[in-house]
């Protein structure tokens, strides 16, 4: 196998995943990689771990380097199990190794998966853990995604492991940002954080004033590419992605069954277009909520459509909502809309959703009976134009 790496004596031992496709409701069109790192000292440390699949193959690797079972120390990240999911694995192999992982939130996870059988060392922040000639430094990074969080410093090589902060699902056969598109790399990067970590924007924040004061060098995610060209363009865009800052854009989402609610969001479109205001329309049947949200991470306004269906709103209309609400999109305005036959629900109960998701209502509900007509939609235009 090919031995990548990016220090002497430290190594990428992760592995790409090629075909994935889903990653729970967020999709990966470019692929996916579980990033690990192996780092040679008189303590043999072996950073994460891949998904299980993956196990197999991340022994290969450490293999061509040095025998598994060598391994002194296995630094947790990250209970998630696209992180964590081959600890057995390593675990059955390098049986005299100590995991260490965040106190306590890290400890429960790990053992609530995989069992307390194994030797554990706990953490907290500002922890240093000397492997001989290097030593790493623990920082605390709770609800970015999870409470166990953390990332790891390694102050003698001035490489940060970062976990999921600034990764991408991204499958590549090169391994650092100036090996491949970085235009790729900063829409992947954008993706990622929209559907992972738009709801911990504060937290967020506080991680890059930490990074900022760190003397760095690399930075090796658990996912995508590794930063060592173009560290200041990732925190950057980290720091646009969670200032709380919306661009003037709007946003029409909608499903519609015979065409009349679809009717409605182009005269909303068009208000928009004539309001001076950026706007996409998105139709829930061609397009996936997870390239949606990633468009809602900095838009404006979000204005959602669908006809009625069994005094309800379409089951795509729904599952949208759900998945947004999730993230908790911040400082948004918006309003709902929809044609309906003997039954409006849909648009009030879409209305109601917004504005449980903080949504600042700045039109009432859009409703048209059946079909809508020219004068109708040429009304909603001009309702729309005068919104500021």
């Amino acid at each position: 196998m090919e031995i990548v790496k990016l220090r002497e004596d430290i190594y990428y031992v992760g592995a790409v995943d090629w075909n994935v496709r889903s990653f729970h409701g967020y999709t990966t069109n470019r692929g996916a990689t579980y990033n690990a790192y192996l780092i040679m000292d008189e303590k043999i440390t072996l950073i994460d771990t891949v998904k299980a699949p993956f196990g197999q193959e991340l022994l290969e690797r450490i293999a061509e380097i040095v025998d598994p079972a060598k391994i002194d120390y296995l630094v947790s990240n990250h209970v998630e199990m696209d992180h964590s999911g081959a600890i057995p694995a390593v675990m059955e192999v390098a049986k005299n190794a100590t995991i260490i992982t965040s106190e306590p939130s890290g400890l429960k996870g790990l053992q609530a998966h995989y069992g307390s059988q194994y030797k554990y060392q706990t953490v907290k922040a500002g922890d240093v853990l000397s492997l001989g000639k290097r030593s790493l430094t623990f920082v605390a990074t709770p609800m970015l995604h999870w409470p166990d969080n953390m990332v790891t410093y390694c102050k003698e090589e001035k490489i940060l492991f970062s976990n999921d902060a600034f990764g991408q699902h991204f499958a590549s056969s090169k391994h650092f940002d100036d090996e491949v598109d970085l235009n790729i790399v900063m829409q992947e990067a954008e993706k990622y954080y929209a559907n992972i970590l738009m709801p911990y924007g504060k937290q967020a924040n506080k991680a890059i004033e930490i990074v900022r004061s760190l003397p760095l060098e690399m930075i090796a995610p658990s996912h995508g590419v590794i930063f060592r060209s173009h560290i200041e363009d990732i925190l950057d865009r980290y720091s646009y992605f969670c200032n709380g800052e919306n661009e003037a854009k709007a946003l029409v989402v909608y499903d519609s069954m015979w065409h009349s609610t679809e009717k409605m969001a182009f005269a909303i479109l068009e208000g928009f277009k004539r309001a001076g205001i950026s706007c996409s329309l998105y139709d829930l049947k061609e397009n996936h909520i997870s390239d949606i949200a990633t468009q809602v991470l900095k838009a404006e306004y979000l204005v959602v459509g669908s006809p009625t269906l069994n005094n309800n709103i379409l089951p795509t209309v729904g599952a949208f909502l759900t998945y947004m609400k999730g993230l908790s999109p911040k400082g948004k305005k918006g309003f709902a809309f929809g044609s309906y036959g003997w039954g409006p629900q849909s648009i009030s109960n879409i209305q109601k959703e917004l504005e449980a998701m903080g949504v600042e209502l700045v039109q009432e509900p859009m409703k048209i009976n059946y079909i809508p007509t020219k004068e109708q939609l040429r009304e909603i235009e001009d309702r729309i134009a005068g919104v500021q």
